[in-house]
């Protein structure tokens, strides 16, 4: 049992993959706790930055928190026993990869230009800077085992904000996937099992390719949704055989 003494706290943000994710994984185990939109208000922000915080999601309890990109890391801070799904390998996640990003592809060309310079539903960002954020979590994941580097929240939403109408997304995205696809070629450990430093602490390779690969999945689900919501059949859509196996939220879209 949970001590009753410290409130946990979700602050998470609209549209926001991992955020969607970590409260799912909490209510399915009744855990009880108080989810705090940062995009909100100021004072949410101040909050988060008060304990030591850069992005969404984390979970906090009394001055400590964690950065809930990892349900592991969750558990273990909330001193929670759960078993952890079994992961696809890496080369199967790779393979998901080539699938996932021509998808995104598709779906985009099919989404109006007017349509990709406005704010879906409630989000914090433009619909063609999601668009964007597709391939840009696969290319910072790239771009940090080439160079060593962190692979920082900054890194990863590096130019997301700042695409603008007249980007080419899509020759931007098949950029993307051809360097990724290099890198596989390269990399010697097929296994993954090496450690990576990520803003959200150490963690293997595997489990960031794996994070990487259901991040840019989800992004892809929601352009699936604001084809639906605009009454646009996807081109091929993205069948339960590509998806499964992949951690995933449960929801596309919260709000």
């Amino acid at each position: 049992m949970l001590a009753a003494d410290e409130r946990i706290r979700v602050f998470w943000a609209p549209g926001c993959t991992s955020c969607l994710r970590v409260k799912e994984f909490l209510t399915r185990l009744e855990i009880d706790y108080e989810s705090v939109n940062a995009a909100s208000s100021a004072e949410h922000v101040e909050e988060m930055a008060r304990l030591g915080a850069r992005s969404v999601p984390i979970v906090s309890r009394g001055d400590a928190f964690v950065y809930a990109q990892s349900l592991a890391d969750v558990a273990s801070f909330l001193g929670l026993e759960v078993e952890v799904d079994r992961q696809l390998s890496p080369h199967e996640l790779v393979r998901r990869v080539n699938i996932i990003l021509p998808a995104g592809q598709r779906y985009i060309k099919q989404i109006p230009d007017d349509v990709l310079d406005v704010r879906f539903r409630n989000s914090v960002r433009l619909l063609r800077g999601i668009a964007h954020h597709v391939f840009r979590i696969v290319e910072a994941f790239v771009e940090a085992m080439e160079t060593g580097v962190e692979l920082s929240n900054e890194l990863i939403m590096d130019a997301t904000e700042a695409v603008r109408p007249g980007d080419d997304v899509l020759t931007y995205g098949s950029a993307v996937l051809a360097e990724f696809n290099a890198w596989w070629v390269r990399y010697p450990d097929k296994s993954c099992q090496a450690q990576m430093d990520t803003y959200f602490g150490r963690q293997s390779v595997h489990d960031v390719l794996e994070r990487t690969t259901w991040h840019s999945a989800q992004h892809v689900r929601q352009l699936l949704l604001v084809l639906d919501t605009l009454g646009i059949a996807p081109d091929s859509p993205l069948t339960r055989e590509d998806l499964a196996g992949l951690p995933l939220p449960e929801k596309v879209w919260e709000g």
